[in-house]
């Protein structure tokens, strides 16, 4: 059927403009950077773990592939790395395990105390384990995830508060804050901060590290930035 005459022509639509480069570079950057960001992080905890039993797997084998010829494949780098990863993570789950038993408490308060023996080992395992403790257990009058003043008055640093002090003549509550960096929350800086000078949030720790992982993209639609008034006592 042909086209009547009277019939209106059809609009013609402009063509969509095409990205320049630019535009196209940030997208693929912005598509890859949370692909190259769990790559880091998962590869950091896959070749810690892996170190930890590697020289213990890599002899047994080596042995067993130079015994078995047709076991050769086993004395693959991959395949040590893999069976280290597992070696690994076996022997962290059984510890889990054998943390909620008796047996295993006894062991561990044995540990400790062949640890506390041995000066420099001593401080570095028991303020490890104190800083884990407190991470893991509800404060108590002092919110434990808390904004501070970091790097100056301008700006906001997530931070933990491990410990509440006073200072010396005055009496002021003084709060240790620990602020990790951002995506490695093992590293960071620790703040002594007045009190009243610090901002409490109602986050949990894990909220707090999901957002110090993930750059601030994993965060709630509001926070609070600024600290709350000052309440002067009646005298």
């Amino acid at each position: 059927m042909s086209n009547s005459p009277d019939a209106p022509a059809a609009p013609i639509r402009p063509a969509a403009p095409k990205p320049s480069l630019q535009k196209l570079f940030l997208t693929g950057l912005l598509t890859l950077l949370p692909i190259w960001l769990t790559w880091v992080v998962v590869k950091f905890v896959f070749v810690m773990l892996s170190d930890i039993s590697a020289p213990l797997i890599g002899p047994v084998l080596e042995n067993v592939a130079n015994t078995y010829s047709q076991l050769s494949w086993l004395d693959e780098p991959w395949v040590r790395t893999v069976l280290a990863l597992l070696a690994t993570l076996a022997v962290i789950l059984f510890a889990g395990v054998m943390a909620r038993r008796v047996i295993g408490q006894r062991l561990l308060r044995w540990f400790e105390a062949l640890i506390q023996r041995i000066p420099l080992a001593s401080i570095v395992y028991s303020s490890a384990r104190q800083l884990l403790d407190i991470l893991q257990t509800k404060p108590d009058g002092t919110q434990r995830v808390v904004l501070v003043d970091f790097p100056h008055k301008e700006m906001k640093s997530i931070g933990f508060v491990t410990r509440v002090i006073r200072e010396h003549g005055t009496g002021r509550e003084l709060a240790a804050v620990y602020v990790p960096t951002t995506p490695n929350p093992t590293s960071g800086y620790l703040e002594i901060v007045p009190v009243e000078k610090i901002t409490p949030t109602d986050w949990s720790v894990d909220q707090a590290m999901s957002f110090i992982i993930s750059g601030g993209a994993v965060a709630p639609d509001t926070i609070p930035f600024s600290p709350p008034p000052v309440v002067e006592k009646a005298p």
